[in-house]
């Protein structure tokens, strides 16, 4: 069967579309993104090891995940600037390491405030890869192809993703130690993949060069000025609150209902399968369609995905139907938002325009996890979930709003930029407005 679909000319031209073109560069980044992916247990499983495990409040386990989420935030900066300034890849292999080591320390901690401080270390190197990856892509694609490109390493991370969780949840079976070794190693291979095979790819400005746009003059406050930019940073920080209720509150919820750890796994895992399957056609679904509308769509799916908890109880089928409605939400804003930050920002400025970006998630990692767990613990898992649909259907108005008002401008590039980061892979994206 297999071969016959092999043999089959649409099947090989779907292919040709989706993988074609792309620079071999961008392959070994995309292999050593699918590997670090599949050893990625300790963020997805970090809260019901501390709740289940250890037998920490759901509180405590927020408190710990916010402060990962605090170095993430600070780390999206830091290595935004380093990322500009002394390279893509010393960026990404420092990361990396730095990752590997902090997590495997964090599975040997006892007691609240070492694990704390550790979880706090590994936010910092973990959240830190994300820039130098980004911007990466960015230099190595050629503008056309960024979407599909963006695209197709947000899929290598949910074929590991999805992976990586149901095996997790059987590993964890056995011992929670393995799951924070095996996350070590696979970091570790990640790092040494990158060292090996990717070139610096930085852009290097060439002084006095006709029509050199004098991108190396940009700094964090040119990104903050950036009010269109930032405008979709602070809508993106609404989504991600609600997604961060995925690997944190989710889960404690998911125990204290009687779910075990193994179907847990597989519920989660059911996130990273879908995208795998629907991520590539919807995306082309998407084509010509209404950007805004798919974002508003997205929002929604998004937060009342979510708001469908409420009604799960002890079921693992209906805590399944959520993860199924939030992923598509998922898949539909991903496509769009994924390449809008490579089209807004100046060469010279990728590292910090995607520092900035990431800020939007790692302050939902400091906020979400905090503000849910406390939700959860004090208002119940009804009221957690049904905030949560409230705040998609914020997002979506923000939306909304934003496209009237770069409607009525006509001129602005962010507008234009939403437009084009989704067009069809084969046509050339067009310049922003005012660039």
């Amino acid at each position: 069967m297999l071969v016959a679909l092999a043999a089959n000319p649409r099947i090989r031209r779907l292919v040709r579309e989706t993988v074609g073109g792309l620079p071999r560069q961008f392959w070994w980044l995309w292999v050593s993104t699918l590997v670090n992916r599949l050893g990625a247990f300790v963020v997805t499983f970090l809260a019901l090891y501390l709740t289940v495990e250890r037998g920490y409040s759901a509180s405590y386990a927020g408190l710990v995940a916010s402060l990962f989420g605090a170095g993430s935030a600070i780390s999206a900066i830091g290595a935004g600037v380093l990322t500009d300034r002394i390279g893509r890849r010393p960026t990404l292999v420092a990361a990396q390491l730095g990752t590997a080591a902090s997590t495997a320390v964090l599975g040997f901690m006892d007691g609240q405030v070492a694990i704390a401080v550790v979880a706090f270390v590994v936010g910092l190197c973990n959240n830190a890869t994300r820039p130098p990856t980004s911007a990466i892509i960015a230099d190595l694609v050629p503008a056309e192809d960024r979407v599909r490109a963006y695209s197709l390493n947000y899929w290598a991370i949910n074929i590991g993703f999805g992976l990586s969780s149901a095996a997790a949840g059987l590993i964890a079976t056995h011992g929670y130690l393995t799951l924070f070794l095996l996350d070590a190693l696979t970091t570790l291979v990640c790092a040494v993949v990158i060292f090996i095979r990717i070139p610096e790819t930085r852009p290097q400005a060439v002084p006095g060069k006709a029509g050199d746009p004098a991108e190396p003059g940009v700094s964090l406050l040119t990104v903050l000025r950036d009010a269109p930019f930032m405008a979709l940073v602070g809508l993106t920080l609404l989504v991600a609150l609600v997604f961060q209720q995925g690997s944190t509150t989710l889960a404690v919820d998911m125990g204290a209902s009687g779910i075990s750890s193994t179907q847990y796994g597989l519920v989660v895992g059911l996130n990273g399968l879908l995208i795998v399957v629907l991520q590539i056609p919807l995306t082309r679904w998407m084509e010509g369609r209404s950007r805004t509308g798919m974002l508003i769509a997205s929002c929604l799916l998004t937060g009342w995905g979510f708001g469908l908890a409420a009604l799960a109880g002890s079921s693992a089928w209906l805590f399944a139907l959520s993860v199924v409605v939030w992923t598509v939400g998922e898949i539909l804003h991903t496509p769009v938002m994924m390449g809008l930050v490579a089209e807004l920002a100046p060469t010279h400025g990728r590292g910090r325009y995607q520092g900035v970006y990431g800020l939007s998630w790692s302050f939902a990692s400091l906020l979400g996890p905090a503000g849910g767990g406390l939700l959860l613990q004090y208002a119940g898992p009804a009221v957690l979930w049904t905030v949560c649909g409230a705040i998609g259907t914020v997002a979506a108005l923000g939306y909304v709003a934003l496209a009237r008002r770069t409607g009525a401008a006509g001129r602005r590039r962010t507008e234009a930029a939403i437009e084009e980061v989704a067009a069809p892979a084969a046509e050339p994206a067009k310049a922003p407005a005012d660039a």
